[in-house]
């Protein structure tokens, strides 16, 4: 069992390395382009609007490129998201009580002490505090990345450590969204996708197993999600929990679907929207402009707030529920992966965009800047801790 999950976790650890490479370099592209004299055309390229018509003119949908990939490419980054978290909930990490406990606690704890430093930087700002949940998410491409990079000085108990984190944290991200990210709902467009729902479990009690039926009933609940109010992307997450698991012959859709969609992801929806996210002028960027309350809140938040959120909330179960530290790592380096946590990127980013979504366009540009900030210093410290673990004789 724990050589499975161990192999399942190294192949999954693998495949986001390419991934998170390709994420820096479109991150470090934009910042380049967006900071040179082709910066007028990514700015025209990000609100070039374009249209999409279904059912002849009956639905026109008309968006600038920055919306389409954040609504749409996003929602199947949330769809792959969506098929890890089933997975795992039903036979991976989180299947058990005892196994999704120290992760589970983790990643709470990684949420909460995030928002509520980010809230005590913006107390007294309405505006500012929109973003408290900017600093409560992590890179799960990043993150895990860095920990191949580091090759054998990690061990694989803590990869599937952070692996499981990463997944309640897309998964309490999601929720965030959905509760405190969604506004001036229509009940007619969501009656109409809560149709779809139903189609898609009539679907897997059906036990549909060919993944077409899925696809194109969630694009239409994605259709009427879209118009309703509530972010888009959750239709990916709700698309992707219907998905069978098992088909009762040995295969399984849902992981079919899993591995044939992660290179997509990982190679070509990540990067096009760190590109089309990350991007920043560093005109008139000084000193102070770190040191407003939205980016200081956000750094501080990914950094201290991941760090003593991820680590305290483990230690008290280590401490009072029965956990235990992983199999074969030390206290040095289960405290790096937890600073590891304060990678936040692609999400941070993400939940950034929804946050100041009509609001002063400096909003934009202060949140770009603390998201890069604070999931720089992570990576670096952790990197530092996780290498000076490994140069001492005994790892436990």
């Amino acid at each position: 069992m724990i050589k499975n999950i161990v192999r399942s976790v190294n192949q999954f650890v693998n495949g986001q390395t390419i991934g998170g490479v390709l994420l820096a370099l479109a991150a470090l592209v934009a910042l380049i382009i967006s900071n040179s004299p082709l910066a007028p055309y990514y700015v025209s390229f990000l609100n070039t609007p374009s249209a999409v018509h279904l059912a002849g003119d009956w639905l026109v949908l008309t968006k600038p490129t920055l919306v389409w990939i954040n609504d749409l490419w996003m929602a199947v980054f949330f769809f792959l998201v969506g098929l890890e978290i089933k997975r795992e909930l039903l036979e991976g990490e989180l299947a058990s009580r005892a196994q999704a406990l120290l992760p589970a606690g983790a990643a709470l704890g990684g949420m909460l002490v995030p928002a509520l430093i980010y809230a005590a930087f913006n107390a007294g700002d309405p505006v500012g505090l929109r973003g408290w949940g900017i600093p409560m998410a992590t890179d799960i491409a990043f993150a895990l990345g860095i920990l191949l990079l580091l090759g054998s000085r990690v061990p694989a108990s803590l990869k599937i450590f952070l692996t499981a984190v990463a997944i309640i944290d897309d998964l309490g991200a999601i929720l965030v969204i959905a509760f405190f990210y969604t506004d001036n709902l229509s009940l007619t467009m969501l009656l109409a996708a809560a149709v779809g729902i139903l189609v898609l479990l009539a679907l897997n009690r059906l036990r549909v197993m060919a993944i077409g039926p899925y696809v194109i009933v969630g694009l239409v609940i994605w259709v009427f999600v879209l118009k309703s109010g509530v972010h888009a992307t959750l239709a990916g997450v709700i698309t992707a929990l219907a998905v069978p698991l098992s088909d009762g012959r040995g295969g399984s859709p849902l992981k079919t679907a899993e591995h044939a969609l992660h290179p997509w992801v990982a190679y070509l929806v990540l990067p096009v929207f760190a590109f089309a996210n990350a991007g920043v002028s560093l005109a008139g960027v000084t000193l102070s402009t770190l040191t407003q309350a939205v980016p200081l809140g956000i750094a501080a938040g990914l950094v201290l707030g991941k760090t003593v959120g991820v680590f305290g909330a483990s230690w008290l179960l280590m401490r009072f529920g029965g956990a235990k530290l992983p199999e074969h790592s030390s206290w040095l380096q289960f405290f790096g992966v937890c600073v590891l946590c304060g990678v936040g990127f692609t999400m941070s980013l993400f939940i950034g965009s929804l946050a100041f979504d009509g609001a002063d366009a400096v909003f934009g540009v202060q949140v770009k800047m603390g998201v890069l900030l604070g999931s720089l210093l992570s990576a670096t410290l952790a990197v530092a801790l996780l290498l000076a673990q490994s140069r001492q004789p005994d790892h436990h």
